[in-house]
């Protein structure tokens, strides 16, 4: 089976919070090609199947946190109701409720991008201990070159783009 969508495409929608890898409701709603309203009211009808470690809804801090990273354009896209986060059993859950050709593909790109991002996060720890365990051999002289590879594997800060014109005055 072919998927629809690009594990890289469906990677950009992957956040952590609360120390848990989630995706946002208006995230999955497009990837499954539906409105998010709809989507919110098919997990209201089946609450039953959503346990809050597999749905929490957002806080308004960390709503307007999410606002600040870029992750959610901004407050007036939510549309007046605050976003449901799912974690990988959540969106698991969700084929069954969606229950569409459709949603039963972008359902398995989705698991692997999370498989992935596992992988890749693993991967990340490791480095992480390898290079303590490296600092704590050498002396002083390598401290200025592990604080430089520490701050390389920090994740970026997303940059709000700066909204205006910058106006060229020739004589």
């Amino acid at each position: 089976m072919k998927s629809i969508i690009p594990i890289q495409n469906v990677q950009q929608h992957i956040y952590t919070l609360r120390g848990q890898i989630i995706m946002l409701d208006r995230d999955l709603a497009q990837l499954y090609d539906v409105k998010p309203i709809a989507l919110r009211q098919q997990v209201k009808r089946n609450k039953n199947r959503f346990p809050t470690d597999f749905m929490f809804q957002l806080t308004r801090a960390e709503a307007e946190f999410l606002v600040s990273q870029n992750v959610i354009p901004s407050k007036r896209s939510l549309g007046g109701s605050l976003p449901f986060a799912f974690t990988e059993q959540g969106v698991a859950m969700l084929s069954s409720v969606l229950n569409s050709p459709r949603a039963i593909t972008v359902n398995i790109s989705i698991m692997r991008a999370f498989v992935k991002m596992k992988d890749a996060m693993a991967t990340h720890r490791k480095l992480a201990h390898r290079i303590n365990e490296l600092e704590a051999k050498f002396d002083v002289q390598f401290r200025i070159v592990f604080k430089a590879i520490r701050k390389l594997l920090q994740p970026p800060v997303k940059q709000k783009p700066k909204i205006g014109f910058v106006s060229k005055i020739y004589l």
